[in-house]
C-alpha cells in the first residue's frame, strides 16, 4: 500500500518466467503502511487455535484501510488449518497517523461466536504500547506484553 505496487502480481510473473518490470529506481513511497494479521488464537493461551462458528462478522473500511479475508458470517473456523483470518492494512501520510487509522479499524473489526477468541485486542495493544509508538520496539516485546513486563 505504501508504493502503489502489487507484490504478489509481480512475483507470479516473475514466477511465470517472465522479467521483472521495475527497478528500484520506479518504486516510491509514498506514506506509512501498517499490516496486522488477525487470527483465530487466544494470545492469553500461548496463541493456542481459538475455532468456532462464526455467528457475527463486521470489517472495518474507509480511505486507506484494506481487508482481506476468506471468512464469512457462518463460515465454521477449524482447528486443523492455518488461523489466520483476516490480514488488515492501513496507510497515511505518516506513522503515528497509520497507527491510529489502524487503531481504529481493529476497533471496528468484529469476529464473535462460540469458542472464537483473535488476536485483535492483543494487537491493539501492540500499537498502543510507548515503545511500539516510539518505534524502539523489538520482537521482544510481545514475549514483554504477555509476562506483564512491558
Amino acid at each position: 500500500m505504501a508504493t502503489g505496487i502489487d507484490l504478489v502480481q509481480q512475483q507470479l510473473k516473475v514466477a511465470a518466467g517472465n522479467a521483472l518490470e521495475l527497478a528500484q529506481t520506479d518504486i516510491q513511497l509514498r506514506g506509512a503502511a501498517i499490516e496486522c494479521r488477525i487470527n483465530a488464537e487466544d494470545p492469553a493461551a500461548g496463541f493456542v487455535p481459538a475455532p468456532g462458528p462464526v455467528e457475527r462478522l463486521v470489517l472495518p473500511g474507509g480511505p486507506f484501510v484494506r481487508v482481506d479475508t476468506h471468512v464469512r458470517q457462518g463460515d465454521v473456523i477449524p482447528p486443523h488449518y492455518d488461523s489466520l483470518l483476516a490480514k488488515l492494512v492501513v496507510r497515511a501520510p505518516r506513522r503515528d497517523e497509520a497507527i491510529a487509522r489502524m487503531l481504529r479499524a481493529l476497533d471496528e473489526f468484529e469476529v464473535s461466536g462460540p469458542g472464537i477468541k483473535t488476536t485483535r485486542a492483543f494487537l491493539a495493544e501492540v500499537l498502543s504500547h510507548p515503545r511500539f509508538r516510539a518505534a524502539e520496539h523489538s520482537t521482544s516485546l510481545v514475549d514483554d506484553l504477555l509476562s506483564g513486563k512491558a
